[in-house]
């Protein structure tokens, strides 16, 4: 269903939907994440925060790089996010042979900390995006996987593999339809139609 945009939304439609390619990129990041845990039935905890660091890494340096090209007021949240992901992510992939609790944490907040900031950007920007459910609810199963981490650090380590990929692998299903979509607004717009 098309809405009628708000004037001043198309500006910023516009800045958005100039930079899909780096949404589209964290949603394959993302996947491959998943996949690769997936792939690894005897993954351990060590191997996963190796795997888990890099993704980080990757998905902050993305985070970073759009935040820091994109234009409007709301760059400073994907700045932050990247700076998180890619601390937590080296902190993984530096000392993975800390304990699993720790590990496990670090995950569990970092998953909480990108959820709130993609809800906060999908509702405030909700007149002005193509896509704000996707990335709402992005944000909420990243919200509800960062509780149940947080919550349950003790549960095993082999469902605990599971349950990331799984998030990981559908987080990037809905970047990807975001990025998509926002891609969809921009060739439709930048055609003059």
């Amino acid at each position: 269903m098309n809405r009628p945009l708000p004037p001043a939304a198309l500006p910023i439609l516009s800045s958005l939907s100039a930079h899909w390619g780096w949404l589209l990129a964290r949603g394959i990041a993302a996947i491959l994440f998943g996949v690769l845990a997936y792939a690894w039935p005897g993954l351990t905890v060590l191997t996963l925060a190796l795997v888990w660091g890099a993704y980080a890494i990757v998905d902050g340096a993305f985070a970073l790089i759009y935040g820091a090209r994109g234009g409007g007021s709301r760059r400073w949240s994907y700045v932050f996010v990247g700076v998180i992901g890619v601390i937590a992510g080296l902190v993984a992939f530096f000392w993975p042979g800390e304990t699993a609790i720790i590990l496990v944490m670090i995950i569990g907040f970092w998953a909480l900390a990108v959820g709130v900031f993609e809800i906060v950007y999908a509702i405030q920007y909700r007149h002005a995006i193509a896509h704000p459910w996707a990335v709402g609810l992005s944000g909420l199963l990243s919200v509800a996987l960062g509780f149940f981490v947080v919550m349950h650090p003790g549960a095993g380590a082999l469902s605990l593999i599971w349950l990331i990929a799984s998030f990981a692998i559908l987080y990037g299903i809905l970047m990807i339809v975001a990025s998509l979509q926002l891609r969809r607004w921009h060739n439709a717009h930048s055609r003059g139609v």
